[in-house]
């Protein structure tokens, strides 16, 4: 496996496992705020979604095999996973912008990478998906300021 396909599959973990706690949190929030973050969170979790394919298909490009199973996805993962419900929304969000901010680790080492070995359609790729995140995390941070 090359540096490239070993880093993509960790974004692949990282935004698969992004995905899926983001959307526990949509299913499972409560209170005043209810609407406001099902819909903010749902807007999230379809974007994190989004990308899933396409990483994955990206690692068919530089000629390897996406992970075909969870627990080979969960090896390459460097987000944590909850083991409990997260109750509070500022404690959802605490957690998500830590998650975000793994992604943009991830989506830097490719981005890194792709530029040396001129993988410039990657690197396009990539280079969109971080702005992405980027714009995620200063809207989570500004979601998070004062918050119950």
């Amino acid at each position: 496996m090359s540096e490239l396909s070993a880093a993509l599959k960790v974004l692949l973990a990282n935004h698969t496992f992004m995905y899926y706690k983001i959307a526990s949190y949509h299913w499972n929030v409560e209170g005043l705020e209810f609407s406001q973050f099902h819909d903010f969170y749902g807007d999230l979790y379809a974007d994190v979604y989004g990308a899933i394919d396409d990483i994955a298909e990206n690692i068919r490009k530089v000629d390897d095999y996406a992970p075909i199973s969870l627990s080979e996805l969960y090896n390459y993962k460097t987000i944590d996973e909850n083991t409990t419900k997260v109750d509070l929304i500022r404690d959802q969000l605490a957690t998500i912008i830590v998650d975000n901010d793994k992604v943009i680790e991830s989506l830097n080492k490719v981005f890194s990478i792709a530029n040396a070995k001129n993988e410039q359609g990657l690197a396009d790729y990539v280079a969109g998906r971080l702005d992405t995140h980027k714009k995620h995390a200063w809207m989570l941070k500004a979601s998070a300021k004062n918050v119950g």
